[in-house]
């Protein structure tokens, strides 16, 4: 009799917990999904900068945001909230920011989002290490990786568009930001699109970095991907948290 309760008890704890680990994962799956076209790796040290992904294929635009270059690194692309922003060099150094919706990456990350939580900042976090280390601090109890968006003032920021020679080959990073153009950009209202990971470097991030930030200003006459950064005031949005 003790053997056949023994064997009843150990049925009933393997069950149990097999039943623990499936809530677990769907626990884990609940939330907006991140969705990655290639790596950004594969441009830089592999020269792969033809199209892998045709933005007007992707159907559901509600709520959607996505970061990457435009291919063959002639240009960054913002989707923010199913607007689709590309930002291009034109001849004399000017920047060129406009709607497109036919347009094309080598490597794309992208997320639908719909409900967000709003944070203030704190008025001491100023650069983007600072911003690094508060959002990780932050959302350690969240879904990985996620999509935010930061809206508010700029104190300042160096933003930077790909602009690579027609016709370049590309084997690694020096290579593959010739003919790159940098732009500071004074006290503006702006929103930075961005997504946050601590398992893509390489992928969606760079080696050094959690981050992918792509800012826009509010008058939509700048836009490109996030080098350097001071914040004003501005509010931190996070994927709505999902008990």
């Amino acid at each position: 009799m003790k053997f056949k309760n023994l064997i009843l008890f150990l049925i009933i704890y393997i069950v149990g917990c097999s039943q623990n680990a499936t809530q677990d994962e769907t626990l884990k799956s609940k939330g907006p999904v991140v969705h990655i076209v290639a790596a950004m790796k594969e441009a830089v040290w592999k020269g792969e900068l033809f199209s892998k992904i045709d933005l007007d294929t992707i159907s559901n635009k509600k709520g959607l945001y996505a970061l990457g270059p435009v291919t063959y690194m002639r240009g960054e692309i913002m989707i923010n909230d199913g607007e689709v922003w590309v930002s291009r060099v034109n001849a004399d150094e000017s920047i060129s920011v406009k709607i497109e919706d036919s347009v094309s990456a080598p490597f794309l990350v992208y997320s639908n989002v719909t409900d967000w939580d709003t944070v203030d900042l704190p008025l001491n976090l100023s650069s983007i290490s600072d911003l690094e280390k508060y959002i990780d601090e932050q959302t350690k109890n969240r879904q990985r990786p996620f999509a935010f968006k930061l809206a508010g003032s700029i104190d300042s920021a160096t933003i930077h568009i790909q602009n690579l020679p027609l016709g370049a080959t590309v084997s690694n990073p020096k290579e593959a930001h010739a003919g790159q153009k940098k732009y500071s950009i004074g006290n503006y209202e702006s929103e930075i699109i961005g997504f946050f990971s601590t398992e893509h470097q390489g992928i969606f991030t760079h080696h050094d970095s959690y981050l992918h930030m792509h800012l826009i200003t509010k008058d939509r006459i700048h836009m490109g991907h996030l080098d350097e950064l001071e914040i004003e005031k501005m509010k931190l949005l996070l994927p709505e948290k999902i008990e």
